[in-house]
């Protein structure tokens, strides 16, 4: 079997998939991506077959206070339509060339589904955040209508004919999570398999100071790569709220935007930091409640403090307090002393950590990436239809 993975520029997106694609590979399957080339690279490493799209030249900054429904229609007008009309043709091109038998695609990167109903191809969403299975948007009609028009517009410009939801394949959606997690899940979902999340290791040449940690409580604070300008605030914050724990903890707070200009001592800051080899030398994780570090934090059994900021994260941070795993806090109020009480619940009360390790135990038993590999293949076998989405005439 030949796989094509169809993925955006970004970090969390595309992590995913190299633990599917190890796993593809060592039972004798063909892998390859189509994404930015250079970006791909560095996370898949030189080896892998790579084709390159072009991607929009400039992205807007997004707003840092911009939130709710302003900030989804920011994503999708200033975002996801640009690079989906942009990937579009060198996507059809990395198709025609390594003739996939299998598309593989990530949520954002719906040229990937474009070019699937296109030219007839089955494929299989990779769906890197749970946010929308429990209906995020409910109550927001207006809102829900405006991104099925978005859609019909991208579907009609590359003249497909097919009412397909491009987020959605009609054939099978890979969840890098676990029922655990998400709780309940709105029942328009039926073909959904939860495989837990996709980790292995990957190429990550970050220094670290590690002669630095000692013996006191360890907390990674991290508001991902895309949060710099938003984050300043409650970064300063975070840092002296953990200064305030000084005789128990020790934390590494990520700050890619160098705005924290002075830190208690007891807090290591770094622009970024090796955070698959850290995370077993942590007792606690404070982050934004990304996906991909929610995700690793509980698959390590620790508890979190989430401060989510937009986009998926509200909902992501709700399904950890849901689960009984964490704490959440306001982004936009949160002071030192909310950050230190709450960092030192998590720390303290054995019940935040015992349901880590309970949903923890749920992403071993899903499976990871072998799971999702499986699942490939039993779709393959199936002979998909693939005349579902036939170009319009």
């Amino acid at each position: 079997m030949k796989v094509l993975f169809v993925v955006p520029p970004l970090f969390g997106h595309v992590n995913p998939t190299i633990g599917l694609g190890a796993a593809l590979t060592a039972r004798g399957h063909q892998v390859a991506w189509a994404g930015h080339g250079e970006f791909v690279r560095q996370l898949t490493g030189e080896d892998a077959l790579v084709y390159d799209c072009a991607v929009p030249a400039e992205v807007e900054d997004r707003p840092a206070d911009l939130r709710g429904p302003g900030a989804l229609k920011f994503l999708w007008e200033k975002f996801l339509v640009p690079l989906t009309e942009s990937m579009l043709p060198d996507v059809e091109a990395a198709i025609g060339e390594y003739r996939p038998d299998l598309l593989v695609v990530d949520q954002q990167a719906m040229a990937g589904a474009l070019a699937a109903l296109r030219l007839g191809l089955p494929w299989v969403t990779s769906a890197t955040t749970s946010a929308e299975f429990t209906d995020p948007l409910r109550g927001m009609p207006k809102v829900v209508e405006w991104v099925q028009e978005t859609m019909a517009g991208m579907r009609a410009r590359a003249a497909v004919a097919a009412e397909v939801d491009l987020r959605y394949s009609p054939h099978l959606t890979l969840a890098f999570t676990t029922r655990e997690l998400v709780g309940e899940l709105d029942s328009a979902f039926d073909n959904v398999a939860f495989v837990g999340p996709s980790i292995t290791e990957r190429p990550d040449h970050t220094p670290f100071p590690w002669d630095r940690l000692d013996e006191r409580a360890r907390v990674l604070i991290s508001l991902g790569t895309a949060n710099a300008d938003a984050g300043a605030r409650f970064l300063a914050e975070a840092a002296a709220g953990m200064g305030e724990l000084a005789d128990r903890v020790q934390a590494v707070l990520v700050d890619p935007g160098g705005s924290v200009k002075s830190a208690p001592d007891n807090v290591i800051v770094l622009p970024r930091v090796p955070q698959l080899a850290l995370l077993p030398h942590l007792s606690a994780v404070l982050c934004h409640a990304g996906h991909n570090t929610v995700c690793e934090a509980l698959g390590h059994g620790l508890p979190l403090v989430v401060a989510p900021i937009r986009d998926d994260q509200p909902v992501i941070a709700q399904q950890v307090v849901d689960a009984g795993a964490g704490i959440r806090l306001r982004f936009t109020r949160s002071t030192a002393g909310h950050i230190r009480d709450a960092v030192a619940t998590v720390l303290d009360e054995p019940g935040h950590r015992e349901a880590a390790r309970s949903i923890a135990d749920s992403f071993t038993a899903a499976g990871g990436s072998p799971a999702a590999a499986s699942r490939l293949e039993e779709l393959a076998a199936q002979a998909v239809p693939t005349a579902i989405g036939r170009i319009s005439e």
